[in-house]
Formats: C-alpha cells, sequence, structure tokens
C-alpha cells in the first residue's frame, strides 16, 4: 500500500456558503456508485465494496489490457487472431452465452474482436483475444490480476478473461469496477471513443439465408442520457443484472456501476435514472483548469531540485444544485517521496479538497515535465548544499 504524506503547503478557499445536505437519491438496484471525474467526487455510495461476480463486467479488464497493448505499439489493430477450434466449441452454442458468432478457424482482427467484446459482449470474441495475446487464457487472466493490482483494484480478482461464471473465482467491487473504468476513460481516451461508444455491430451470418448477424450495444443510456458513451453490461443467473457506465455533459463527466438488479429493464430504468441524477442533481465549480501548476514539488536525487505538479484535468467542486458554493480548502497529499527519474505525466500527488457540506474529492496530479536522475558531480553538490545550508 502506498504510504501519504500531507504536503506542509496549505492552500485554502472560502466563498458563500448556506448549509446543503446531499440531494436525496434512493435506488432498488442493491449496489450502486457513482463518482464525477471533474472533482473526483463520490456522490453516492451503496455497499460499494461488496464482493460480487462481475459477469460481462470483466470484459472490461479485457479491453483494458489490450488498449494499453495497442498503446504502447505492442499489439495492433490489423493483427489477426485465428479462432481455435477448441475455443469455438467451448463458446458457441445457447449455453455459451453472449456471441460474437465467430466460426473455427476464422481470422479475425484485433479491432474486430475488440467490437466483439465491447459491442456485442461476445464471450468467445475475448476468449480468442486472451489466447491470441497469451497462449493461453489461464497466461492471460495472470495479466488482468496485476493490473488490477496496479490500478489499486485491491478488494477484486479475476479468474477468467470474461467474467462467466467460475465457482466465484471472479470476484469484484463496484468501487473497483468505477476504478477500471475511470483508467480506461483517462488513459485511452481515443480508444475508448472509438470502441465503447458504438451502437451496434454487425459479424456472421445467419445460418440457411446467410444474412448478416447485427447485434445492438445493450448498454442501457445510450441514447437515453445525452453524452452517453460506455461501458459495460453484464447478467448471469448468479450476478443479476449490472452495468458499469459513463457519460459526460458540458466537459464534466460521470462514471457509475449498478449490480444484482433483478431484470434487464429494472437495469435501464435504474442506469437512466442515477446518472440523470448525478447530473442534474449536482453542480459544479471550476477550480482549476487543465495544466493548471498546483504547487513545486522536491525532487530527490534529480537533476532539478523540483518538479512542478500540475492538474492533467481540469479539476472542479462538486455541490447541491440550487445553494450557493460552499466553503472548501484544499491539500496536495503526496503518494510518496518524489525521487527522480520523473516522467511528464506520472502520477506524483493528489488534490484533496474538502468541505464539510459536499463529498471529499481527489484528483490525481501529476508531474509537468521529466526529471532526470542527477550525474555524480550534481549528487556531490546537493550533498554538500545540504549540508551547508546553501
Amino acid at each position: 500500500m502506498k504510504q501519504a504524506f500531507i504536503a506542509a503547503s496549505f492552500l485554502s478557499v472560502a466563498a458563500a456558503s448556506a448549509v446543503a445536505a446531499p440531494p436525496p437519491f434512493e435506488t432498488t438496484a442493491p449496489i450502486a456508485y457513482l463518482v464525477d471525474l471533474s472533482s473526483g467526487a463520490v456522490l453516492y455510495a451503496k455497499d460499494a465494496d461488496r464482493l460480487i461476480p462481475p459477469a460481462s463486467m470483466a470484459k472490461m479488464m479485457t479491453t483494458h489490457i489490450v488498449f494499453d497493448m495497442i498503446k504502447k505499439g505492442e499489439l495492433k489493430l490489423d493483427q489477426k487472431f485465428t479462432v481455435r477450434p477448441e475455443t469455438w466449441q467451448k463458446w458457441h452454442g445457447p449455453s455459451a452465452g453472449s456471441t460474437m458468432f465467430l466460426s473455427p478457424g476464422e481470422q479475425v482482427s484485433v479491432e474486430n474482436l475488440l467490437h466483439g467484446v465491447v459491442t456485442l459482449s461476445g464471450n468467445d470474441a475475448c476468449v480468442v483475444l486472451a489466447e491470441g495475446i497469451a497462449g493461453t487464457e489461464e497466461a492471460f487472466v495472470a495479466r488482468m490480476n496485476a493490473e488490477a493490482k496496479r490500478l489499486g483494484m485491491n478488494n477484486s480478482r479475476f479468474g477468467n478473461s470474461n467474467g462467466w461464471p467460475d465457482e466465484g473465482r471472479t470476484q469484484v467491487t463496484a468501487r473497483d469496477l468505477a476504478t477500471l473504468a475511470v483508467s480506461s476513460i483517462r488513459d485511452y481516451p481515443d480508444l475508448y471513443r472509438k470502441f465503447y461508444q458504438q451502437k451496434e455491430f454487425s459479424w456472421g451470418k445467419t445460418m440457411g439465408k446467410g444474412e448478416n448477424i447485427v447485434q445492438a450495444n445493450r448498454n442501457p443510456i445510450l441514447g437515453r442520457i445525452p453524452g452517453a458513451d460506455g461501458l459495460k453490461t453484464g447478467h448471469t443467473q448468479e450476478a443479476g443484472y449490472g452495468f458499469t457506465g459513463s457519460a459526460e455533459q458540458n466537459g464534466r463527466r460521470l462514471v457509475m456501476v449498478v449490480a444484482g438488479i433483478d431484470s434487464f429493464n429494472g437495469r435501464i430504468t435504474e442506469s437512466v435514472k442515477f446518472m440523470d441524477w448525478g447530473f442534474k442533481a449536482w453542480a459544479t465549480k471550476p477550480l482549476f483548469p487543465k495544466g493548471a501548476e498546483i504547487e513545486k514539488a522536491k525532487v530527490k536525487g534529480g537533476n532539478a531540485s523540483k518538479v512542478a505538479l500540475v492538474a492533467p484535468q481540469a479539476i472542479n467542486l462538486t455541490y447541491p444544485a440550487g445553494f450557493p458554493v460552499p466553503k472548501y480548502t484544499t491539500k496536495v497529499r503526496y503518494l510518496g517521496e518524489v525521487k527522480a527519474p520523473i516522467k511528464a505525466g506520472q502520477h506524483i500527488a493528489d488534490l484533496v479538497v474538502t468541505s464539510p457540506e459536499t463529498p471529499a474529492a481527489i484528483v490525481p496530479l501529476v508531474a509537468g515535465k521529466d526529471v532526470e536522475e542527477a550525474g555524480f558531480f550534481m549528487r556531490i553538490w546537493i550533498a554538500i548544499i545540504s549540508v551547508f545550508g546553501f
């Protein structure tokens, strides 16, 4: 676990305030979670840390890993994987759940397989990707769990690539699913937009007439909430109906998770209601624009003694709509000692915005530039400075 250090510097800002209770909200979803990315504020949490089977929401991690490999140049969208006959045999037919309708021996591009996973929720597409990347699904699952650990999804673990029931090995929490969604949105914005907002996709042919099979995206807020563009539904008998979703309106993005709902239509109703409440019941005040320097951090062992901490996104304060802007304070909380080398954009600290009348908000701060390790003579000079206080 990363040790947190509170910076000595302290920013204090106050505005006219009136006592404002959090806007009321009720949902029949047994589990619900909503976070405002523009402020980092958790607007609603209901049993958000309960371990649950994610069903197809687990596919977000498979997609996340593929996005990361594409960004790093380790995988190309036009690269093709072959559908193994054994994989097709296991993941076709009514008992195999959602399918992309792949064929044995078929060669399919990474791009089309991603559409099959994200839009069609194809269990077959997910396993073909996993096997094509890592050789076996088991080896790919090890990468999923390593990535979950890196992201801080401390209460989640994966036993397969597609969320199919596996006797309890795959379990997550709503809070962790939101963490995964936020990371995909922030780290791979172009790929996120390309794949997650697709309304339908066609793959495979019907028996008999051989017509194209077109399947619609099951996302319950697409077309129902302005700005909706992701992410993933899930359903199995043990999990019920769940959804991790996101929408952006006027530069403000929300990420929601609901789980354990007892019907398909109930998932639509609760998801739309939840996201609509998040946008309408809460207002925001801009605090810092994207790229703003919040403070300078002292660097240990670098060719520069300090590095600017900047906002990688616009930072807002979220508060109940219809009330004056509340009093608030901001603190910089470091993830640990700041040591060289440092890369521009590296997550160094968090900006913590607190108010007695609004949800606590935590927003990442990143290094504004690269800082290399100090050379031999620079290290000697730094040592002299530290001893004599120059």
